[in-house]
């Protein structure tokens, strides 16, 4: 649950309301013409309620745990991975949105985290100010302490759409990978990790291209 009351956020949605429609007269636009009125609110909800709803948000309330205690699940060198993951977020340097998918690999302890637990995680990390770089590291530093895991992998593939719209004008994507414990020092289990992700990436596009 969100952390702010109902009266600030009310102050909040009004203050940015303003913002808005003076961001509309200083690019050149008139706030009151019909099509715009509107705008302002649309605007600012989507901002406070949706894209930058991480803020004031804690991900360990979406936090369930399994626990795993038979000794053919939970080895060494086996690994659980969480593939797909949609991220959405807001670029820092121009306001505009990054889209992709992230990857989670992990080797268990005897606690794992339910399914779509991940994905509540990832939004509120994403749903704030971001860089993709420091997404990733955020993610991997909190599911690596969460999870009590040996062994975390962490990638995140993204379209970033101020290259897309301004600069270069391409649609450019950006990949960002980091690990820590045993992904880190094991070459071979990470390795495994990456040609598992491959799968899961080749697999999501085929089913993207069914009809």
């Amino acid at each position: 649950m969100s952390m702010v009351s109902s009266e600030d956020l009310g102050n909040k949605l009004d203050r940015l309301k303003s913002v808005v429609r003076e961001f509309i007269k200083l690019i050149g636009d008139d706030p009151d013409r019909p099509e715009l009125r509107e705008t302002p609110e649309r605007v600012a909800r989507m901002w406070l309620e949706e894209l930058a709803s991480g803020y004031g948000r804690d991900p360990d309330e979406h936090l369930k745990y399994f626990y795993v205690n038979s000794a053919n699940y939970v080895s060494t060198n086996r690994l659980v991975a969480v593939l797909n993951i949609p991220v959405r977020s807001v670029c820092e340097h121009h306001l505009l949105p990054f889209y992709g998918y992230a990857y989670v690999v992990y080797v268990p302890s005897d606690e794992v985290f339910g399914l779509s637990k991940f994905a509540r995680v990832v939004n509120v990390f994403a749903r704030r100010l971001q860089l993709q770089e420091r997404l990733t590291e955020e993610l991997a530093d909190y599911l690596f302490t969460k999870l009590k895991t040996k062994g975390l992998l962490v990638m995140i593939e993204a379209i970033h759409t101020c290259a897309l719209v301004r600069g270069v004008e391409e649609p450019l994507s950006m990949v960002t990978l980091t690990t820590r414990g045993q992904l880190s020092a094991d070459s071979g289990l990470r390795d495994e990790a990456l040609k598992i992700i491959k799968t899961g990436k080749t697999s999501r596009n085929l089913r993207l291209l069914k009809p």
